[in-house]
């Protein structure tokens, strides 16, 4: 990875696959690829927060896993409880900062007083903002932006003909966060899955072979080195 830390990227946002497939390789059950795939967690925040990355965002959970077995879903909420309280300290060592996006009151609401007291405890630190998306859905957050827009209009509050792309950023859940400028997707799948669709309009995207579980400090710098080769346009010359 080149050395000019003017060209990091400010925003990093991760599409975290591979976890099922990672345990199905090796003839355990997917709840070991999730708990394996905590620990990736943690070996990429802390590389991130140490290369002075300023926002770090993960998709850890979407509004289609619900979907999934209800064995499954409760081994996750168990996990992200556990990963909450373990991380902690982690967090404060690093100064960063915990946030999260999503329809967060869905969740259970043990897992909402963790993250509420979580993100509470590290309200103060100055480094790197880290964001779980959790039943995240790009969609679901473009209709719920549209539902307060609808609700400010009647109420008087805005002019829906002065709405513009800046004016709406401001209604999403990413409303105090950059756009990333780059978006890593692990486990080789070439699609967006939802994550962050308004977001990612002119983000480069970095696709990777590696099972989450397997991802450390060696591929995010090379997802970040790909990034820096790179000539961003923005739709010019």
């Amino acid at each position: 990875m080149s050395e000019n830390k003017e060209k990091l990227p400010r925003h990093i946002a991760i599409i975290m696959d591979g976890n099922g497939r990672w345990a199905q390789e090796r003839g355990l059950p997917r709840l070991a690829g999730h708990r394996a795939g905590a620990e990736a967690v943690r070996r990429v925040t802390t590389a991130c927060a140490e290369m002075g990355i300023e926002y770090l965002t993960l998709y850890a959970f979407s509004v289609e896993n619900w979907k999934r077995p209800k064995r499954e879903i409760n081994g996750l909420m168990r996990y992200l409880k556990q990963y909450l309280k373990s991380e902690l300290q982690l967090m404060q060592d690093n100064r960063i900062r915990l946030l999260a996006i999503g329809r967060l009151h869905e969740l259970p609401p043990a897992v909402q007083e963790s993250l509420r007291k979580t993100i509470s405890a590290t309200s103060k630190n100055t480094g790197m903002k880290l964001t779980l998306a959790l039943n995240y859905g790009g969609r679901a957050e473009i209709i719920d932006g549209v539902k307060k827009i609808l609700r400010d209009g009647s109420a008087g509050k805005v002019d829906p003909e002065g709405i513009n792309e800046d004016s709406f950023s401001r209604y999403l859940y990413t409303r105090d966060i950059p756009d990333p400028e780059l978006l890593i997707r692990t486990s080789g799948e070439m699609r967006v899955s939802n994550f962050l669709l308004w977001q990612i309009s002119y983000t480069e995207i970095h696709v990777t072979p590696v099972n989450w579980p397997d991802f450390d400090r060696k591929d995010i710098l090379a997802a970040i080195d790909d990034f820096q080769k790179r000539q961003r346009r923005f739709g010019g010359l």
